[in-house]
């Protein structure tokens, strides 16, 4: 490979691979300490050289993020790979993170931005997979089934919005943002993101009364 090329993406994922299982190892008898350490010390201790921070900050997010990939793309495997792009980006920005900033905002503000470029490369694809995305957690004493099946419906419903409206209620409602949070994240003002929040809600009870 030339000095100059971009390295391909399988080599980035298995750099991203190699850099989770070194942080793991690393993490090792400090995992309590990791526990009780706020998400920005930890970005903080990554970007001053401990991988462990690192490791600490994957095994907190990842899955969450997945989660949220999975009810942007309606695919698992391209969350997935999606999901390792989101922290090799956090492992290339680490220097330029600043911890006076709140991290959960920052890392989902990553994710989205990823997603946005992935839409532009392949195209939003809008088909739902039966089995795969939204979660719900519904109080319990619901039956299993019934949940499948508000999931489902839900999932299916909120591929049918705009995508700023989703983007809206994915990041408010299932991801529990504040709306001044969700405007960080989607770069808006905070009433155009209340007025999708709105439209987009009212959209969705429309769907699911039918």
């Amino acid at each position: 490979m030339n000095h100059g090329q971009v390295p391909s993406l399988s080599v980035a994922r298995l750099f991203f691979a190699w850099l989770v299982f070194f942080a793991a190892a690393v993490r090792g008898s400090r995992a309590k300490v990791y526990a009780e350490t706020s998400d920005e010390e930890l970005m903080r201790l990554y970007s001053a050289g401990d991988p462990g921070a690192f490791d600490a900050i994957f095994t907190r997010y990842g899955g969450m993020l997945l989660a949220y990939l999975e009810r942007q793309l309606f695919r698992r495997d391209e969350a997935a790979d999606l999901l390792q792009d989101v922290f090799l980006q956090v492992h290339r920005a680490r220097a330029d993170y600043d911890p006076s900033r709140p991290f959960r905002p920052w890392i989902y503000t990553v994710a989205r931005n990823l997603l946005r470029d992935h839409f532009r490369r392949v195209g939003r694809k809008r088909e739902v997979n039966v089995g795969e995305g939204l979660e719900l957690h519904p109080d319990e004493g619901v039956a299993e089934p019934l949940q499948a099946l508000v999931a489902e419906e839900v999932r299916a419903a909120l591929a049918t919005l705009p995508d700023d409206q989703r983007d809206a209620i994915v990041l408010h409602w299932l991801e529990g943002f504040s709306f001044p949070e969700v405007a960080e994240i989607v770069g808006a003002k905070l009433s155009a993101v209340k007025v999708r929040a709105h439209r987009g809600y009212r959209s969705l009870a429309k769907r699911l009364e039918r």
